[in-house]
């Protein structure tokens, strides 16, 4: 796979399918690393609590921690023009974020005009279902640990005091999870451009399972679901000097990774493709949407 797979400003179809899914692919590593290094640190709860800290109040800002470190960063990347990139979104509101430093590019138009995002789904789940699973080796041991040193009850539980550590890591599996789940955009204007008189009644009607539907492949999500277990119990181990397994404990739940997948990440990719069909023809007139509805599909996908 070459790199110009990740660069827009690169020549090649970006609608290119088979160029979306070495895209996927390739984040499916970057998520299962990612969520590895979070592993190592307790669940530390307070990170995700709004108010928790009162230095926090003190800078007027009462967010969570988390949501401090994502709107100081992205205030950053906004300047570096980061989220001018149609495949980038900010959890920050775009509107609370400083404008561009640098010139804008020129990118190519590749996707409908929309305001789909799924970032606020994304982050409310990841703190309250991802994160206590993933971390829970690192919390029970952090329990033995204080019960070693006479801390018992509630106080054993959950907090390193990590948080730095733990929410800089946060911030990069939110990134990494939240272009996966945008990518869906690209995934639903391929197939659309591909056959749009099969999409444009479901549209005008408008059908979401229908919609649902046609961007569905089963077998596909089948093996994503079979390549990405054996991605997270080869990444999951330890390994000696020598490249050979040291038959560890894992250090991810692998259960837990794959059903980040099948049940959240699959389906919300798929929300997002529907949301995304369902503005794709507004600002239409009526005579373009009959030429969409009456064009035959291109080679199938």
């Amino acid at each position: 796979m070459s790199f110009a797979h990740f660069n827009f400003t690169l020549a090649g179809n970006p609608l290119d399918l088979d160029k979306i899914r070495g895209i996927l692919t390739r984040l499916e590593d970057t998520i299962i690393f990612q969520l590895i290094e979070r592993a190592q640190f307790a669940h530390n709860p307070r990170l995700y609590q709004r108010g928790a800290f009162q230095e926090l109040k003190d800078l007027g800002f009462e967010g969570s921690m988390l949501e401090w470190f994502l709107k100081e960063t992205e205030g950053f990347h906004a300047k570096a023009r980061r989220y001018t990139s149609p495949d980038e979104y900010p959890f920050t509101p775009i509107e609370q974020l400083p404008q561009p430093l640098l010139k804008p590019i020129q990118y190519p138009q590749v996707l409908y005009p929309n305001k789909v995002n799924a970032n606020p789904s994304i982050l409310s789940f990841y703190a309250r279902s991802i994160v206590p699973r993933i971390t829970r080796q690192a919390t029970l041991a952090l329990a033995t640990l204080k019960r070693a040193n006479g801390i018992v009850g509630d106080e054993e539980y959950e907090d390193d005091g990590n948080y730095g550590s733990a929410g800089v890591i946060d911030m990069e599996v939110l990134q990494a999870i939240s272009k996966r789940v945008h990518y869906g955009k690209f995934v639903s204007e391929s197939k659309f451009l591909d056959d749009p008189a099969a999409f444009v009644p479901h549209i005008l009607k408008p059908n979401r399972d229908a919609l649902a539907a046609l961007i569905t492949k089963p077998e596909v999500e089948r093996r994503l679901l079979q390549r990405l277990r054996k991605k997270a119990l080869v990444y999951a181990q330890d390994f000696a000097p020598d490249g050979e397994p040291r038959g560890d404990e894992a250090k991810i739940d692998v259960d837990g990774v794959v059903e980040l997948y099948e049940n959240y990440i699959i389906p919300l990719t798929k929300e997002v493709e529907v949301d995304y069909l369902l503005v794709r023809l507004n600002g239409l007139s009526q005579q373009e949407i009959d030429d969409l509805a009456g064009k035959k599909p291109s080679a199938a996908v």
